[in-house]
C-alpha cells in the first residue's frame, strides 16, 4: 500500500512538473516571437467603440514582420468619411514604413506600438500582449472611431520561395 501511495506520488509530482515547462516553453516562444518582430496576431472578436462585441468567424489577422505590417481586419462602427472604393471596406492595407515600439509591461507581456506611415486612414495600432500570447489590439484612425480586438499571436508563416 505504501508503494502505491509513493508510486502514486510520484507520478502526481511529474504531470505537474512537465505542465510548469510546457507553460514556460509557451512563454519563451512568444518572448522569442515578439523580439524577433515575426508573428500574426489572429483576431477573434472585435470591441467597437458603439454597439455589441462581435465573435468573428472568419480568419482576420495582423501579420508583423520587420520590413512589413499587413492588416485584413474588420470594422463595425462610425466612420466619419466613406472609403471611395467601396471593396476596400474593413482596416486593409500593407506598410512598408512604420515605427515599431516595445515596452515591457508591469506584469510581464509587452505593449507595442505599431506608427504605419504609409496606410491612409490608420493612425495607430496598440497591441497590449501577456505572456502567453494572448492580447488586445487598439486601432486608432483618422477617419473612423477607434475599435479593439481580442485574440491571439501566432508565429508568422514564411513565404514559400518558388
Amino acid at each position: 500500500m505504501k508503494k502505491l501511495l509513493n508510486g502514486t506520488l510520484c507520478l502526481l509530482i511529474a504531470i505537474s512538473c512537465t505542465g510548469r515547462l510546457q507553460a514556460q516553453d509557451k512563454k519563451d516562444k512568444i518572448k522569442e516571437l515578439v523580439s524577433a518582430q515575426s508573428y500574426t496576431f489572429k483576431a477573434q472578436t472585435a470591441l467597437p467603440m458603439s454597439g455589441r462585441v462581435r465573435q468573428l468567424t472568419s480568419e482576420y489577422e495582423l501579420k508583423v514582420a520587420k520590413d512589413s505590417v499587413i492588416a485584413y481586419l474588420p470594422y463595425f462602427g462610425r466612420a466619419y468619411t466613406a472609403p471611395l472604393d467601396p471593396t476596400k471596406g474593413g482596416i486593409q492595407f500593407t506598410s512598408h514604413k512604420f515605427g515599431y515600439t516595445v515596452n515591457n509591461g508591469k506584469k510581464g507581456g509587452w505593449t507595442i506600438s505599431i506608427k504605419p506611415s504609409d496606410a491612409e486612414d490608420v493612425r495607430q495600432m496598440t497591441l497590449l500582449l501577456s505572456e502567453d500570447g494572448y492580447g488586445t489590439l487598439q486601432v486608432t484612425s483618422n477617419n473612423r472611431q477607434p475599435i479593439t480586438f481580442n485574440g491571439y499571436i501566432t508565429a508568422r508563416e514564411q513565404r514559400k520561395q518558388q
